[in-house]
């Protein structure tokens, strides 16, 4: 019977295995959200093979949690892959960003969120999903004089981009297929210094290859800008997503690591970054936090803080 058990047990996670294993073979957009997960798979392989090995010690128990252990460590190493080489958190930030996904259903807190906002004492604001915040604009416009979104009533009120500062230039563009302008590039002036800041809101990676054609699209607008540049938005995905990792490698994009995880909003901080906040170089970030609260989004929020390396000529 301990046969049994044990050669069931190790043909499920064998199988397990092989699906998680399937991103060092192909990038198929199915299994592209299993693989954000790598790092939460991983562990639950390894404790799934101690219970092998605890039921009855043989070599392929033993082959399973090392391919456990791999699949671990090598999900942190790619985490580690886009980090910032040195975070050089002694100097004085030039600029604060937030970015979260409010949530289209979560009018019961459209003045919490407002509130928030205000307070935030962020010079711009990226709003995903911003219709709840229809009957506050008014207070929010008198905050952040400047925005981009939101012109049309709630039905055209989807990115919401706010500063406190003048745009040096602004477009909203479409992404893949599935939904219209959900890509808003845009430049603001900090101290003489034009920043690009890209706000970018992805299609869940399992609605057919939606995904991957909104990232070469991105992919594209980003390679038409140079100079300092962030990119912040919902990418439905994790930073070692194949798909995110391409784009990463492509436009030489980094984050702190490890990114404050921002859903699901029950597991806290042992959930996935799927929210994300990047920057290209010569501009680094200093900082990178969650929210305090998510007010009633099926996200988290975050808010980062940036400073330049050194002095480069204004983007025109």
């Amino acid at each position: 019977m301990r046969d049994v058990i044990y050669w069931i047990l190790c043909g499920f996670l064998t199988l397990a295995i092989a699906i998680v294993s399937l991103r060092y073979v192909t990038n198929f957009w199915l299994l592209s959200f299993v693989y954000s997960f790598q790092i939460h798979l991983g562990v639950i392989f390894v404790a799934a093979s101690l219970v092998i090995l605890a039921v009855k010690r043989q070599i392929y128990g033993l082959v399973l949690l090392l391919a456990s252990l791999f699949l671990t460590a090598h999900g942190f190493a790619m985490l580690r892959e886009f980090a910032q080489d040195d975070q050089r958190s002694g100097a004085a930030p030039l600029f604060r960003l937030m970015s979260f996904n409010i949530a289209i259903d979560n009018w019961k807190n459209s003045t919490a969120l407002a509130d928030m906002v205000i307070a935030s004492n962020a010079d711009v604001v990226n709003l995903l999903e911003a219709k709840p915040l229809t009957f506050h604009l008014q207070r929010l416009f008198k905050a952040y004089p400047y925005h981009i979104g939101c012109d049309n009533g709630k039905d055209s009120c989807d990115t919401l981009v706010l500063s406190k500062r003048p745009f040096v230039m602004r477009q909203v563009a479409s992404i893949g297929s599935l939904r219209k302008d959900r890509l808003v590039v845009s430049s603001v002036d900090f101290g003489g210094q034009a920043i690009n800041l890209v706000s970018a809101h992805l299609s869940k990676p399992y609605y057919d290859d939606y995904q991957m054609g909104e990232l070469d699209d991105l992919g594209k607008a980003l390679g038409s800008i140079s100079g300092p540049l962030v990119l912040s938005g919902d990418f439905n995905s994790s930073a070692i997503a194949p798909s995110i990792q391409g784009l990463l490698r492509e436009q030489k994009l980094k984050t702190l690591a490890p990114e404050p995880a921002t859903w699901p909003i029950a597991a806290g901080a042992f959930g996935i970054a799927i929210d994300h906040i990047f920057a290209r170089a010569p501009l680094r970030l200093i900082s990178l936090k969650r929210l305090d609260d998510n007010l009633g989004s099926n996200h988290s929020g975050l808010i980062a803080e940036f400073a330049l390396d050194h002095e480069t000529s204004p983007v025109r």
